[in-house]
């Protein structure tokens, strides 16, 4: 992992049925060596989870967590990335 250039990106999380969260965490789980944070603001108004990801993981890793979670039912979620990736300055 450290020789591999890496990027800093923000995976957006909405769930929007409480039986999606086991397998998101499970997910989430896998890839906690990249994940550098995690915030998660339940909407009880809404009865939905919105949970923010941050992430510095080469791209792939980023893509692939972001593919597996986008598959999941009742689950949105978007990414952002950074520009710099980590060989810049």
């Amino acid at each position: 992992m450290e020789n591999m250039e890496t990027r800093i990106a923000v995976v957006g999380i909405i769930v929007e049925k409480p039986e999606s969260v086991e397998k998101l965490n499970s997910i989430l789980h896998e890839y906690s060596p990249y994940i550098i944070g995690r915030m998660g603001i339940p909407y009880h108004k809404r009865k939905i989870s919105i949970i923010s990801i941050v992430m510095d993981a080469p791209n792939e890793v980023i893509s692939a967590l972001s593919g597996k979670i986008g598959m999941l039912p009742n689950v949105s979620a978007k990414t952002v990335y950074s520009k710099l990736s980590s060989g810049e300055k």
